[in-house]
C-alpha cells in the first residue's frame, strides 16, 4: 500500500493553477485568491470578460476518481431539480479535470452570508431545503463512497492518536479512559435507536458550508457526502442548551419533513454523532498535521490544553448521551 503525501500540494504553484484552469479553455485574467480550505485546496479564479469562478484541488490520494464523479453526480442532480445546491461546472463534457497530476473542478461563484439561527422561520426553511436534498439523497446509494459510522469517525482516529503519541503523556490514562467510555455511549446510543436507515447526505453541515441569499439557503462543498442517517445533516444546526436546542430542532423538523418524514428513532444519534465527530475532528488533525496549512492555521492543536478541553468536552459528552434524545413527537 502506498503511503500518502504528507504535502502533496508542494508543487501547486500559482502558475499551475491558472495552468490547469486554462487547460480546460478558460481564458484567466491573472487574478488569484486562496479561500479558506484545508483538505482541498480552492481558489478563486478571474476569467477574462466574465465572472471568476470557483478552482477546486481535490486532495491526491483522498477520494477515488468514481468517488469524486459521484459527488459530482448527486449536486447535478439536486440542481436539476432547482434544488439550491451549487454543481461543477461541465467542461468540455467533464465535471472532473487533471493537470500535471492534480485533479480539479470549477464552479460558478456563489456568494451569502451566515443565516440567522436564531430566527424559527429561518431554521424551517433549512429544515425545508434538507429535506429536499434527502429525498433525493433516499433514491439511491452511493457506490463509491463510505458510510459514516463508529469504525471510521471513533475507533480509527482514537486508534490513530494513540498509536502515533499524540497524547501529552499526563493527559493519557484520563484519554484512554475517556475516549472508551465515550465509545461505549455512542454503542448504546446507536443499541437505542436500532436499525435506521442510511441515505446519501451533505455529511457536512456546519455554518461555513451554509450560505444565506434572499432567496433562501444553499450549500456550497459537498465534498464530505457519504452514506449516513439523516439526522447527520441536522444536528449541526443546533446550538445552545439542552432546551434551546430541542426548540431548534423542532423548528427544523417542521420544515424537513413537509418533504421527507424523519425516523424519529434517530433522534438517539444525535449526541453519539457529535460524539464521533469531535473524536474525527482531533484524528483528523493529528493525520494531516505534516501539511503546512495546518500547523498555521491551527497552532494550538499541539498544546497540552488543547487536550485538557478535549477530554473534558468527551465528558461532557457521556453525560449528554444519557440523558436521552433532545426532543420526540
Amino acid at each position: 500500500m502506498t503511503t500518502p503525501n504528507p504535502t502533496p500540494y508542494a508543487d501547486l504553484t500559482p502558475d499551475l493553477i491558472l495552468d490547469a484552469v486554462e487547460s480546460i479553455g478558460l481564458i484567466t485574467d491573472g487574478h488569484l485568491l486562496a479561500l479558506n480550505s484545508y483538505e482541498n485546496r480552492v481558489y478563486q479564479i478571474g476569467i477574462e470578460d466574465a465572472n471568476p469562478v470557483i478552482a477546486k484541488f481535490y486532495r491526491p490520494g483522498r477520494w477515488s476518481d468514481a468517488a469524486i464523479l459521484e459527488e459530482h453526480t448527486f449536486t447535478l442532480e439536486l440542481a436539476e431539480r432547482e434544488i439550491p445546491a451549487v454543481p461543477p461546472a461541465i467542461i468540455e463534457g467533464h465535471s472532473l479535470h487533471e493537470h500535471e497530476g492534480y485533479r480539479f473542478s470549477i464552479t460558478p461563484r456563489r456568494g451569502g452570508r451566515t443565516p440567522e439561527l436564531e430566527d424559527s422561520s429561518v431554521l424551517e426553511w433549512l429544515g425545508r431545503f434538507i429535506g429536499r436534498i434527502h429525498a433525493m439523497g433516499a433514491v439511491r446509494p452511493f457506490q463509491h463512497r463510505p458510510t459514516l459510522n463508529m469504525e471510521s469517525f471513533g475507533i480509527a482516529p482514537r486508534d490513530f492518536l494513540l498509536a502515533n503519541d499524540w497524547i501529552p503523556t499526563e493527559l493519557l490514562p484520563a484519554y484512554s479512559s475517556v475516549v472508551d467510555q465515550a465509545l461505549e455511549g455512542v454503542r448504546a446510543c446507536y443499541a437505542r435507536a436500532g436499525q435506521t436507515e442510511v441515505i446519501r447526505l451533505h455529511g457536512d453541515c456546519h455554518l461555513g458550508n451554509l450560505l444565506w441569499t434572499d432567496a433562501g439557503p444553499h450549500f456550497v462543498d459537498f465534498d464530505d457526502a457519504r452514506m449516513g442517517p439523516a439526522i447527520q445533516d441536522l444536528w449541526m444546526l443546533l446550538s445552545g442548551d439542552r432546551q434551546s436546542m430541542s426548540r431548534q430542532l423542532a423548528e427544523v423538523l417542521a420544515g424537513y419533513e413537509d418533504f421527507r418524514e424523519l425516523d424519529h428513532r434517530e433522534l438517539h444519534l444525535v449526541e453519539a454523532l457529535r460524539t464521533l465527530r469531535i473524536i474525527h475532528h482531533a484524528g483528523w488533525l493529528a493525520r494531516r498535521w505534516e501539511d503546512p496549512a495546518f500547523p498555521a492555521a491551527f497552532t494550538w492543536f499541539e498544546g497540552q490544553h488543547y487536550w485538557q478541553d478535549h477530554i473534558l468536552q468527551l465528558r461532557e459528552q457521556i453525560a449528554a448521551m444519557e440523558e436521552g434524545p433532545l426532543w420526540s413527537a
